[in-house]
C-alpha cells in the first residue's frame, strides 16, 4: 500500500529497545500485510460476490466504500479512545476483531450482514495500522527506527502488489467466501504470532481529540488534505471494480486478470518507491503534477479502449495498467513531504490525518464508481480521467495561492 496507512499514531508507546526489534517489526510487518489484503480483497472478486448475494455489482462495490469511510473515522476516534491499552493488548485485539469480521464476511447470508462485517474489519484494521508502526518504532534504538518502520510497511506494499492478486486465485479456485476465510485465518495466525513474540508495551496518556484536530487550522494543510481526497478518488473510481471495467478493455479469464492486478500492483511498488526519491531531488510539487498527468493519460487512454475507438493490444493494455498504479501510489510520499514542510513538529499527526484522508478518497471513489459503472467501463475511466484533471488543477491553484 502506501506511508500514509503506516504512520505511527500522535499517542506512540514509550520506547522499549531491544536487540530483536527489527524481527519483531517483521512480525508486525505480517499483520500489516493481513490488514492490506483485507481492505482490498474484494476488488478481485467482486462480481462473484454479487452474485452469490443477489446484488448488483456497484451495490456490492459500496461494501468497499463502508471499509474505508468507517477507517477514515474511526482512525482517529480509536486512538484516542484506546490510548491507555498495553499495546500488545491492543494490536492483538484488532487482529482477532479483524479475523472475527473476515469470518462473518464469508458466512454472510446476506447483504446486510456481508456489510455489518466490511464495518467491524474496518475498525480492526484502523486499530491495528497506526499502532504497529509506533511499536515498531518504540522496540528498536533511535538509529534504526527508520529500518523498523519500512519492515512494517513492507507488508502494506507486498499487501498492494499480492494481496489482490492472492485473493483473485483463491476465488477463482476456492470460491470467493472461501477466499475471505483465507483472509480470516491469516489474520488470526498473525495475532497468535504478536501475542507470542511483542513484549509488553505500555499504553499512553491520549491525545484529545480537539488537539488533533486543531492542526487542521494551520497555515498549508487546508491545501494537502483535500487533495489527497480528490487524488486516491480518481484512481479508485475505476479500481474498486477492476474485474468488470477491465473485461471492456479486453482483460478477462482466470490467468489475464490476475496478470492485469499483478502489474497494478507492481506499479503501485515503483510509483510509491520512485515518488519518494524524486520528491526530495526535483520536490514534491513536481512529482504530484507529473503523476496527476499520468494518471489522467492513463485513464484516458482506457476509456478509449473501452468504448471501442482505441485500438490496443496485450502490452500496452499492460502497460495502462502499470501505469494506473504507479501514478495512483506516486501520490503519498510528496504530499508527505508537503504536510511536514508546512507543520514539521505536528508530523505523525498530519500523516495520520492523511491516512483518513486516503482512505476517505476511496471510499468516495468506489461510490462514485457505483454510480458510473450501469453506464459502461468507458464511463467509468472517463470519470476517473476528469477527476485526475481536477486533482492537477487543485494543485496548481493550491500551491499558487500558498506561494501568493
Amino acid at each position: 500500500m502506501t506511508d500514509a496507512l503506516k504512520a505511527p499514531s500522535p499517542a506512540a508507546p514509550a520506547p522499549t529497545p531491544t536487540g530483536a526489534g527489527l524481527g519483531l517489526a517483521a512480525v508486525l510487518a505480517l499483520g500489516t500485510f493481513a490488514v492490506g489484503t483485507d481492505a482490498f480483497v474484494t476488488a478481485g472478486f467482486l462480481p462473484a460476490m454479487a452474485s452469490s448475494l443477489r446484488v448488483s455489482t456497484s451495490a456490492a462495490g459500496q461494501s468497499v466504500s463502508l471499509f474505508a469511510a468507517c477507517y477514515a473515522l474511526a482512525s482517529p476516534l480509536l486512538a484516542v479512545a484506546t490510548a491507555r491499552l498495553p499495546r500488545r493488548t491492543l494490536l492483538v485485539g484488532a487482529l482477532v476483531l479483524l479475523a472475527a469480521a473476515n469470518a462473518l464476511t464469508a458466512l454472510a447470508p446476506d447483504y446486510p450482514v456481508l456489510l455489518a462485517g466490511r464495518l467491524l474489519a474496518a475498525l480492526g484494521a484502523a486499530a491495528f495500522t497506526p499502532t504497529a508502526g509506533a511499536s515498531a518504532a518504540a522496540l528498536v534504538r533511535p538509529e534504526r527506527r527508520g529500518r523498523a518502520l519500512a519492515v512494517v510497511i513492507g507488508g502494506l506494499t507486498a499487501a498492494t502488489a499480492l494481496g489482490v492478486p492472492l485473493g483473485r486465485v483463491a476465488a477463482v479456485g476456492l470460491g470467493w467466501r472461501a477466499a475471505l476465510g483465507a483472509v480470516a485465518a491469516l489474520t488470526a495466525l498473525c495475532a497468535l504470532a504478536v501475542r507470542l513474540t511483542l513484549p509488553a508495551l505500555a499504553g499512553t496518556e491520549p491525545v484529545p481529540l480537539h488537539v488533533r484536530l486543531a492542526a487542521l487550522r494551520r497555515p498549508g494543510v487546508l491545501g494537502v488534505l483535500p487533495l489527497t481526497v480528490l487524488g486516491m478518488a480518481a484512481c479508485y473510481v475505476p479500481y474498486s471494480y477492476s474485474v468488470p471495467v477491465l473485461a471492456a478493455v479486453g482483460v478477462s479469464g482466470r490467468t489475464a486478470v490476475v496478470a492485469a492486478l499483478v502489474l497494478y500492483g507492481a506499479g503501485a511498488v515503483a510509483g510509491n518507491l520512485l515518488a519518494g526519491r524524486f520528491a526530495d531531488r526535483r520536490g514534491p510539487v513536481r512529482v504530484l503534477a507529473a503523476g496527476y498527468a499520468a494518471m489522467a493519460a492513463a485513464f484516458a487512454a482506457l476509456a478509449g479502449l473501452a468504448a471501442g475507438e482505441v485500438r490496443a493490444g496485450v502490452a500496452a493494455v499492460g502497460a495502462l495498467v502499470f501505469l494506473w498504479g504507479a501514478s495512483s501510489w506516486c501520490q503519498t510520499p510528496p504530499q508527505q513531504l508537503r504536510l511536514l514542510a508546512a507543520a514539521p513538529e505536528q508530523g505523525p499527526l498530519l500523516v495520520s490525518l492523511n491516512a483518513s484522508g486516503i482512505y476517505l478518497g476511496i471510499g468516495a471513489g468506489s461510490v462514485l464508481g457505483g454510480v458510473a459503472l450501469p453506464f459502461g467501463a468507458a464511463a467509468v475511466f472517463a470519470l476517473a480521467a476528469v477527476l485526475a484533471l481536477a486533482a492537477g488543477a487543485l494543485l496548481r491553484a493550491t500551491t499558487a495561492r500558498t506561494r501568493a
